[in-house]
């Protein structure tokens, strides 16, 4: 058994406790980003929130300082290398370094492969993959620049597990987002940043709202066995767990949540 190191029984305590953490979310104006945010803040992490809508931003900062949480809202266009720099230092500068990064920022787009263009797959694959893979990039040089690691958790999808209809590069580009999360796990392991994953099931938000209370949703929603759309508070275990110390041996790892949707097909 390996010795106790200084902190552990303050980890057996509290695992999940974020305090003196800082955070920075992508997507965070609304949705699933936004809950992750809130989360995060209230396990007592400094979140730096990320988008594109700077007015929704303000008001997520506003519930998060409500309850004396500490929130920066930046500017970030995931696409833009100059504004994923940017947005990162800035960050930094703001809150200090940045030990946990929640890839969240995307786009969806259901469509028949045959109908798609060029312009409709560039929007999701620059968005879902190239996006996370350009800042989670920049957020790692931070890292190991200042040498303190960190963890990095990507919000994949269970469409890059397995294949649905009219969902080719929604469901390409979470399937290489899994791919690159292990793929970053190995090179960044020696540099204390571990990389894990989380892929949701159907959750009703805005991005899939109007598809969810559709027939074909609503028929869908015969194939979940718990028989329910995921709500976004289902997801803030796995969230903590990767974001905190709590999970301080998993590098590589995709947790799957979607009321056992994958494993009933």
């Amino acid at each position: 058994m390996p010795p106790e190191r200084p902190g552990d029984s303050l980890l057996a305590e509290n695992p999940f406790d974020l305090s003196g953490h800082a955070a920075l979310v992508t997507g965070a104006s609304s949705g699933l980003g936004r809950r992750f945010a809130l989360t995060l803040a209230r396990a007592g992490a400094k979140v730096a929130l990320a988008a594109r809508r700077g007015d929704r931003l303000a008001d997520v900062a506003r519930e998060i300082e409500a309850f004396d949480g500490r929130a920066f809202p930046v500017i970030l266009n995931v696409t833009d290398p100059v504004s994923v720099r940017d947005a990162v230092a800035a960050a930094e500068t703001e809150l200090g370094a940045i030990t946990i990064l929640v890839n969240n920022a995307g786009v969806a787009g259901a469509k028949p492969m045959l109908e798609q263009d060029e312009a409709d797959w560039d929007r999701v694959i620059d968005t879902n993959l190239k996006g996370a893979w350009l800042v989670a990039q920049e957020v790692a040089r931070h890292m190991i620049r200042l040498g303190h690691g960190g963890s990095i958790v990507n919000i994949a999808s269970i469409l890059g597990l397995r294949a649905a209809s009219q969902v080719a590069a929604y469901g390409a580009s979470k399937a290489g987002l899994i791919h690159l999360t292990r793929s970053m796990a190995v090179e960044l392991a020696r540099h204390d940043i571990r990389v894990n994953a989380i892929a949701p099931g159907y959750f009703d938000t805005e991005l899939n709202h109007e598809f969810l209370s559709s027939t074909a949703g609503q028929a869908m929603l015969k194939s979940i066995p718990q028989r329910r759309f995921g709500r976004p508070e289902d997801l803030d275990g796995a969230l903590l767990l990767l974001a905190s110390d709590a999970s301080a041996y998993m590098t590589g790892g995709v947790i799957t949540v979607d009321g056992g949707h994958s494993v009933g097909l």
